[in-house]
């Protein structure tokens, strides 16, 4: 069963028509490899990735796929799992412990399968009306808001870290230490 919701995800992921969405080969999803010793390994970009690298691909919508390299089991929820974990362990959570718990009640109880429905339906339908809130304020303003804040975080980050510069480039240096260290 697992395998199969896997296999969901990826392919509603793969009928968003994302020119992205492929692994690079357009012959399905890009493939990561999970090695005996834990560690991912991207074969498209032929190198060992995190799971920050695993969350970037999702945050950019590139299907994927996550295989055991001994058993060639596909983990894909397991290592998406891993993501969620350490994103809710390092500051603001999305899911409060009440939430977590009634996940975790619905596992073996005949809702099970309703459940995971609802909430996939749920989290669909969220992203469908924000992208459409999106559309409509663009049309009415003109200007995207996620594209502005962006684009005003970035320009301020600049300024922040020119000034940064500027203050350090004007301290002091350490007593015996010169502009080679």
């Amino acid at each position: 069963m697992a395998t199969t919701a896997a296999t969901k995800t990826r392919t509603k992921k793969s009928r968003g028509g994302d020119a992205a969405g492929g692994g690079g080969s357009g012959k399905g999803p890009r493939v990561i490899r999970k090695y005996p010793n834990r560690r991912l390994y991207d074969t498209v970009e032929s190198r060992y990735v995190t799971l920050a690298d695993i969350r970037r691909l999702v945050v950019e919508r590139i299907d994927f796929v996550v295989l055991d390299r001994k058993s060639q089991q596909d983990i894909t929820r397991s290592i998406l799992l891993q993501v969620i974990a350490e994103q809710e362990g390092g500051g603001e959570s999305l899911m409060s412990r009440d939430f977590l718990s009634h996940v975790i009640r619905s596992y073996g109880s005949g809702l099970q399968d309703f459940v995971g429905r609802y909430l996939d339906e749920s989290i669909q339908l969220f992203a469908k009306e924000q992208r459409e809130l999106r559309d409509r304020f663009k049309n009415v303003v003109g200007i995207d808001p996620l594209e502005t804040v962006t684009q005003v975080a970035q320009k301020n980050y600049q300024r922040w870290k020119a000034l940064q510069e500027e203050v350090f480039s004007r301290l002091p240096r350490p007593f015996g230490r010169d502009d080679r260290e």
